[in-house]
């Protein structure tokens, strides 16, 4: 296992759409682990193999909470079968946008399918923080970063601070 430097805005990579995955291979298990390190590392609850730079439709998790043992999830060309009409606000924030929170409407309830770390197919539902973070993170896949759903001048905001703290560092 390896840490990965995780893009940050405004790199382009961060729009790029990430393509699907054929198979569920031990090169394909590497790059899971790799992810899962470095958003330990970083640390956060949710990464995109784009936000490492490798454009691939595949996403870890882990939203178990502080003084829990670790949940690792994984998520293989993940797809939305079924979003709920009535929607629900949380307070975001990204690793690929550090530091930097909003809120976000998303569906409340998902239903999606995806291959698992072995290649199994698996269909379930999804809601609360569990909700927001694969939506999230899916987004990802498609080059959208979550500060595409505020205004522009938050999101213009957004971007001018991160740009600031990248030099201060």
């Amino acid at each position: 296992m390896a840490l990965r430097e995780i893009l940050v805005v405004p790199d382009a990579r961060l729009k790029q759409v990430s393509q699907p995955v054929a198979t569920v291979d031990d090169d394909l298990r590497a790059l899971m682990d790799d992810m899962l390190e470095t958003m330990y590392a970083a640390p956060g609850i949710g990464l995109a193999a784009i936000q490492i730079g490798v454009p691939k439709r595949v996403i870890v998790m882990d939203l178990a909470r502080e003084g829990e043992d670790r949940q690792p999830r994984y998520f293989v060309n993940p797809e939305i079968l079924w979003a709920s009409d009535d929607t629900a606000p949380y307070e975001e924030g990204c690793l690929s946008v550090p530091e930097i929170y909003d809120e976000v409407e998303r569906p409340a309830r998902v239903k999606l399918r995806y291959l698992n770390y072995k290649g199994e197919q698996i269909e379930e539902d999804a809601e609360g923080l569990f909700a927001v973070c694969i939506q999230h993170e899916m987004d990802h896949l498609d080059g959208v970063l979550f500060i595409d759903h505020l205004s522009r001048l938050k999101r213009e905001q957004a971007i001018k601070k991160v740009k600031k703290q990248a030099k201060a560092a």
